[in-house]
């Protein structure tokens, strides 16, 4: 019996191939991956190995060149550009590496504004959901203070925060904790791995090396290709 019997996302033969003045770049070679709902998955790989590229195909930020995406048995290939951005706003939460959160607005309202694209909430609960969110990463006393008030471990939860601000089925994190001391990088994982312990498919691109403590599954990719996939520490000790 497999411990994640339904497939979250399906890429069939993905390439990706890129025009550039040196000629073409296959940053993705003849893909096939399938992940669980509920899985919690790390992409390794050096720098240019194809990992944020894999991650962009899943959260439809970019199309294949060749083959076919599925999200939760939805093709995501054959979206318009309106029909993937109305999709990707209520389906894909996104966590960055310099966490991306507008300047000029307060934490709580970096939060709600997924909300506000999407109108997934009526307007009088949406500050109520941001609050409760900013309150299960740990930072809801940031709530009304600029993103520059806060650490980069405490920004980086509030971009979780905001990351499951539509309840997203998956979140999609690239290099995560690269700016982030040992200590912080480690909370930020304990954050993803409870979600995905709750039922979130989480992919996180990383370069972390303890990461088989946390995750399910850790996949290796150079030059375009998956390499080796193994099943980590973490769902060794639960299946046991």
């Amino acid at each position: 019996m497999t411990p994640y019997p339904v497939r979250m996302i399906k890429l069939q033969h993905v390439t990706k191939t890129y025009c550039t003045p040196a000629g073409d770049y296959a940053a993705l070679r003849n893909v096939d991956l399938a992940i669980g709902a509920g899985e919690f998955v790390a992409i390794a790989g050096k720098s240019g190995s194809g990992k944020s590229t894999l991650l962009n195909m899943m959260g439809g930020i970019d199309r294949p060149s060749s083959g076919s995406v599925e999200v939760d048995g939805t093709a995501i290939h054959e979206f318009d550009e309106s029909k993937l951005a109305e999709w990707r706003g209520r389906t894909v939460g996104f966590v960055f590496q310099f966490f991306q959160l507008l300047p000029t607005l307060t934490i709580s309202e970096n939060v709600m504004l997924p909300m506000d694209f999407c109108r997934t909430f009526p307007v009088k609960e949406r500050r109520k959901r941001a609050l409760d969110l900013l309150g299960r990463v740990g930072v809801a006393g940031h709530a009304d203070k600029l993103p520059s008030a806060l650490s980069g471990g405490e920004q980086q939860r509030a971009a979780i925060a905001r990351a499951l601000a539509n309840r997203p089925t998956v979140v999609l994190a690239d290099e995560p904790t690269g700016n982030l001391d040992s200590s912080t990088s480690a909370e930020v994982l304990a954050l993803f791995r409870e979600m995905a312990s709750s039922g979130t498919t989480v992919v996180i691109a990383t370069h972390e090396r303890d990461i088989a403590c946390v995750v399910d599954r850790k996949i290796e990719m150079a030059d375009g290709v998956l390499m080796a996939s193994t099943t980590a520490m973490f769902a060794r000790e639960v299946r046991r």
